[in-house]
Order: C-alpha cells, then sequence, then structure tokens
C-alpha cells in the first residue's frame, strides 16, 4: 500500500518535470502529447509497483519509463514515415535519435524554457495562469476550475484555446534572447505572483489559505534566481515579497483551520527564518534604478513583519502605498493604504477615503468601514459588517464577520 501513498506525492512534484521536458522533446505542437505520455507513466507505475513493490528509484523509475515511451511513440512515428515523403523520413530520424534530457539541469532548463513559452504574450494573463497551474505545477483541470471560480468543461475549452494560439503562432519553447527576456519578464512574475495570491486568499476555496498554490509559486521564482538570465531585481523583490507573507503561514490559520487576522496573529508562530531570506532577496532587488510594484510591495510586506507600533513607522508604510498606487493601482491596495491612514491619520479621515472608492460589490470595502465605524457609530459599523456577510463567500470570512457581529450586539 505503500505506493498508493507515493504516487499522488511524485505526481504532484514530477509530473510537471516530465510534460516540460517531454515539450521541449516533441515541440509545444504536440504539448498533448506530452501530457498524455507523463499521464501513462503514472498510471503504469500504479499498476507495477501494486504487484512488484516499489523500485530503489522510483522517481529514476519515472523518468526512465516516460523515455521508453516517447521513444516508443517516435518509433511508431518512423514506421509511418516511411511510407511517405524521403523528407518526414529525415525529420522523424532525426527526432528519433535526440534523447529526451531528464538529468536534473535538463529538467530546470525544460522547466524554465516552459515558463517562458507558457507567458508569451500572444495568450491572456488568466489563461497564462492556467496553463502554469496545469503544466508547471500538474495540477488537475477540477483544481484549475476551483481556482477560477469556473467549471471542467470552460476551463478545457480555455486551455485547448491557449496550446492552439501557441500552435499558431508557431512558439518555440526556448528562452528568449537578452532583449525579449526582459519584455517577457514581466507577463511571467505576473504569472507567478497570481499563483502566489490564489494560495494566499483563494475566494474559491473554503480553505484560508492553500500552501501548495505558494510554495509552488515561490519554486518557480526560484528557478528564475537561480538562472543568470532572469536573476534581476524585480524577480528577487517578488521572491522576497512571498517569503515574507509566507514567514506568517503558521499564525494565518487557527487550531480549527479558521482564518486569523492580522492584528490577532500570534507572532511567536512567525517563521524568522523566512523573514531573513525575505531581507535578503530585498537587499538583492535593490541594484539598479527601476522600481517596480513587487519593491513596494516586498517593502511593505518587510514592515509587516515588524510589528508596527509608533506613527512614524505608520507613515513610513503609507508612503510605500502612496508610490504604490502610482505604479499599480489596485482597488486592494487601496483599501490597504486607508486601513494604514488610519493608524497616521484617524479612523475618520481613513473613512472618507474609503467611501470615496465606493467598492459596494467587495465584502472587504465593507468590513474595513465596519472595522473604522467602530468606536464612532456602531449602528454604522454593525450595517457595513451585515452588508460584508451578505457578500462574503468563503465560511471563514462568513464566521470572522460573524462574531464581530455578535460582538456589537452584546
Amino acid at each position: 500500500m505503500e505506493h498508493q501513498q507515493l504516487i499522488p506525492h511524485l505526481f504532484r512534484t514530477e509530473y510537471r518535470k516530465i510534460v516540460s521536458v517531454l515539450c521541449r522533446y516533441f515541440g509545444i505542437d504536440r504539448i498533448e502529447l506530452a501530457e498524455d505520455i507523463a499521464s501513462e507513466t503514472f498510471f503504469s507505475a500504479s499498476h507495477t509497483w501494486a504487484v512488484k513493490g516499489l523500485p530503489p528509484n522510483p522517481v529514476a523509475w519515472l523518468y526512465t519509463v516516460a523515455k521508453n515511451k516517447a521513444k516508443n511513440q517516435l518509433r511508431r512515428g518512423n514506421l509511418f514515415a516511411s511510407k511517405i515523403t524521403p523528407e518526414i523520413q529525415t525529420t522523424a530520424a532525426s527526432l528519433y535519435n535526440y534523447q529526451p534530457d531528464m538529468s536534473p539541469q535538463g529538467i530546470n532548463d525544460s522547466q524554465l524554457q516552459m515558463m517562458f513559452t507558457i507567458c508569451h504574450p500572444a495568450i491572456s494573463t488568466e489563461v497564462q495562469v492556467g496553463l502554469a497551474l496545469r503544466i508547471l505545477c500538474g495540477f488537475g483541470i477540477d483544481e484549475i476550475a476551483d481556482a477560477f471560480l469556473s467549471n471542467k468543461e470552460t476551463i478545457n475549452k480555455r486551455l485547448y484555446r491557449a496550446k492552439q494560439k501557441l500552435r499558431e503562432e508557431n512558439i518555440k519553447i526556448e528562452m528568449p534572447g537578452p532583449i525579449e527576456i526582459n519584455q517577457r519578464l514581466k507577463p511571467v512574475l505576473t504569472t507567478i505572483y497570481l499563483l502566489f495570491n490564489e494560495g494566499y486568499y483563494s475566494a474559491s476555496s473554503n480553505t484560508p489559505l492553500r500552501k501548495d498554490l505558494c510554495l509552488e509559486a515561490m519554486r518557480l521564482c526560484t528557478m528564475l534566481i537561480e538562472n543568470p538570465e532572469t536573476n534581476k531585481p524585480p524577480v528577487n523583490a517578488l521572491l522576497a515579497l512571498m517569503c515574507f507573507h509566507a514567514s506568517r503561514f503558521d499564525a494565518r490559520v487557527g487550531a480549527s483551520g479558521e482564518p486569523v487576522l492580522y492584528d490577532d496573529q500570534d507572532t511567536s508562530l512567525w517563521d524568522t527564518d523566512l523573514i531573513s531570506k525575505g531581507a535578503y532577496f530585498l537587499h538583492c532587488a535593490a541594484t539598479g534604478t527601476e522600481l517596480t510594484q513587487f519593491h513596494l510591495e516586498a517593502t511593505i510586506a518587510y514592515w509587516r513583519t515588524q510589528r508596527l507600533n509608533t506613527r512614524e513607522q505608520w507613515q513610513t508604510v503609507l508612503g510605500l502605498y502612496n508610490q504604490l498606487l502610482q505604479i499599480a493601482y489596485t482597488p486592494v491596495a487601496a483599501l490597504n493604504r486607508a486601513y494604514v491612514l488610519s493608524k497616521v491619520e484617524g479612523n475618520e479621515a481613513a473613512i472618507v477615503e474609503v467611501e470615496k472608492l465606493a467598492l459596494t460589490d467587495n465584502q472587504f470595502y465593507f468590513m474595513l468601514l465596519g472595522e473604522l465605524y467602530l468606536g464612532i457609530d456602531k449602528q454604522r459599523a454593525k450595517g457595513n459588517f451585515e452588508r460584508a456577510l451578505a457578500l462574503a463567500k468563503a465560511e471563514g470570512d462568513r464566521a470572522i464577520i460573524k462574531r464581530k457581529i455578535a460582538l456589537l450586539l452584546s
């Protein structure tokens, strides 16, 4: 029964690597074939290991079987090509003589190249994230559908169209040149950033935190840093940001699995090693002249790991939010800035700024207003919490809001 526990773990860690190498081997136009071979490899493992037991090196077994299946596929192609034109025979023969590189370096190179292929500007950012979840992270269609609040049929259609677009554009699985790397790095980082955010707060899941998604994002970003061509300041800034957020993972979830708000977190549970790593990568990001969204968000996240208790510290964070909104405005950042403003100029000043946003379809808009009205107007606080409750979907969020309303009524 040991194999039944090991195979799901290996699927999560190795499926993506096998697909990336095989896509590099066959080309992006045969991406479904690469996925099929990877899936067949795990199907073979499930049956073979159940009968013969685990091999001495299960990972090496998977790579060997995947490589052999790929060679067999090309052998069948050769038999077909032998009946057609000399040109097709030559092409098929050259592919057959090329070996899929399953070495550690070959796997890393394939994944890095695949990352830039998936994040090609020919396809939309949302679909880039979906493909990254599928190909680079090994997520199933059900999981991707959950992440996008969608269904399997819609996700399958999106991914099919994206793959078709990559074929039509004849996108090569290769690292772009230096100039194009700089142009394509932003969508790559955006994809990783969105992947981390989906794990850090998933509106589509009843779990307050999905560490698997966050760790996948950190792994992909680390690959970029380990490659000299992509080890750029914004990459370091993004990894710093994720390290700071990840340092508070254990404090963000209570004993019963409920979310714990920042002000209520037990700071002894914060991971000081990750905070130190974040500080290291933030230092590495402080080169050159480019100031990105990730630099500012990472610096804000750093301050969030230092229990802020003076007006001067809050003013520093407020200044960072002011800069962030100038270069990368989002409603979430604007709400967060308003919270910080309340620490500097008081709740009444913050209420004015929040109400200007008029985000009446956003639960966090009403949650923040509810907090800001506490001590000023209990009825307004209660009314805003009730409107937040009506919009909240995640059970953890609803539980928090209900507790706040109960405290107001007590």
